[in-house]
């Protein structure tokens, strides 16, 4: 994802603003506290929803702007710790990727892991086309689709080969 967005994505023991947690279900029923030291003013809904996970979400993310802000400052992903390891490894891919901004899944969203069909368990190369089109520095936080839809054509065909 790194190569994909320029912006490091690593592990980090502290100044992080991305949060990935693994929990048990008794660790993500006890996770409030932490969850405000890592997201400064997370709203108590997005909380309890997160200690609350429902039986049938396996992991999910919340993405947060500061202010009136169009760009992401802070995210948490929460991950069910007894999931198998390719879906856990599944749920990492997904939800760093809906947390570094591209957060809806979507059925024409072929060949992908953001669709429903969870036919791909890993980033494709077309998710990373679409993460490197999202971090293009000729794309800026909260233009329009009608500002941003001629550039993403052009950075496509550029990314594809292809002539504009």
């Amino acid at each position: 994802m790194s190569s994909a967005t320029g912006h490091p994505v690593a592990l980090t023991g502290s100044g992080g603003n991305f949060a990935v947690l693994i929990l048990s279900e008794d660790e993500r029923r006890n996770i409030g506290p932490r969850l405000s030291e890592l997201v400064p003013g997370i709203p108590s809904q997005d909380a309890a929803m997160l200690e609350n996970l429902p039986p049938a979400i396996s992991c999910t993310v919340f993405a947060y702007s500061k202010g009136n802000a169009s760009e992401y400052a802070h995210a948490i992903a929460v991950i069910r710790a007894e999931l198998p390891d390719l879906l856990r490894t599944s749920c990492i891919h997904e939800e760093i990727a809906q947390g570094m901004g591209l957060a809806n899944d979507s059925p024409d969203a072929r060949p992908s892991i953001f669709n429903d069909d969870e036919e791909f368990a890993l980033l494709t190369r077309h998710d990373e086309l679409l993460l490197q089109i999202l971090y293009d520095p000729r794309l800026r936080p909260g233009m329009s689709e009608t500002q941003a839809a001629p550039i993403v054509r052009q950075i496509a065909s550029e990314l594809l080969g292809e002539a504009a």
